[in-house]
Parts: C-alpha cells; structure tokens; sequence
C-alpha cells in the first residue's frame, strides 16, 4: 500500500478524518433527539419528569454519536496527532515506523518505535473504503517522508 511515486505530497498540516461516517453519525445523533424530543411533547399522558427523561436519553445518544464521530489524525511538520474516542496522543514522526491497513481491519494502525501499534481510527473504512486507503497511503508517504529516514540510529 506505497504512495505512487508521482503524487504529490500535500502540504502540511493535513486532517483525515471518516467524513461520510461523521456525517452520518451527526445526523442520526440530531434526528433521533429531535424525534424524541417531539415524541415527548406529543404524547399528552406524559408527566413533566418523564418528557424530560425522553429529551435526557436523545441527549445521552447524541452525546455518544458524538463521541463516535471525533477521532482524527492530523500530520503536522512535527508530527502526528492521533485523536481516538476517548484519547489523545501526540506523536513524533520518527516514532511511526510504519502505517497500516491491511484487509479487514476497521481503521489504521500505527506501528510505533516502541514496540507497540497505536490505532488510528481518524482513517477507516467503514463507508468510505476508497477515500480510507487514499488516506492512508498518504499518511504512510508522509511517514516516510518525515519518518526515521534523517534520525540517527540507536
């Protein structure tokens, strides 16, 4: 999965992220609290508290398709910031080593210096299969490009 060697490397910084999933994800989020919340002022036997758990339960929905909708990775000339759901991680370029997305995975994965590989789910996919291998054979480029090749050895 190497970047051809005539495309052009954008210029930095550059955000991926799943756009269709995200936009799905928004707007589901937004049309179930809006479904429920008439449903709760609708429904003329509902008291006080129970209208406000049905706007309460859209809001905790929406929260969490909101949650799905934020990982990203965004290359900067320094490095990599990986956001996942719940996590931040700020990342060297010389600690990538190499960027991954083999058939079936959910989303890349980043082998690390250390040893370890770092998901990174702000390239999947999911619904948008072409644009996700697109992504990550320019994130690989520029892990290439800005990689371990110019660090010394240790």
């Amino acid at each position: 999965m190497s970047a051809p060697a005539s495309a052009p490397l954008p210029a930095l910084p550059v955000t991926f992220r799943p756009g269709r999933t995200r936009a799905v994800l928004y707007g589901v989020g937004i049309a179930q609290l809006a479904v429920l919340t008439v449903i709760a002022f609708l429904l003329p036997k509902l008291g006080g508290g129970e209208r406000i758990s049905f706007v309460f339960t859209g809001l905790i929905v929406l929260a969490v398709l909101l949650l799905l909708a934020r990982p990203k990775v965004v290359a900067r000339e320094d490095g990599i910031t990986v956001v996942n759901l719940t996590t931040k991680r700020e990342l060297d370029w010389a600690q990538v080593l190499r960027v991954n997305l083999r058939q079936g995975d959910a989303w890349v994965h980043l082998d690390l210096a250390d040893g370890t590989s770092l998901p990174a789910m702000g390239i999947q996919p999911g619904i948008a299969r072409n644009q996700a291998i697109r992504d990550a054979r320019t994130l690989r480029a520029l892990a290439e490009n800005h990689g371990s090749g110019d660090q010394p050895a240790r």
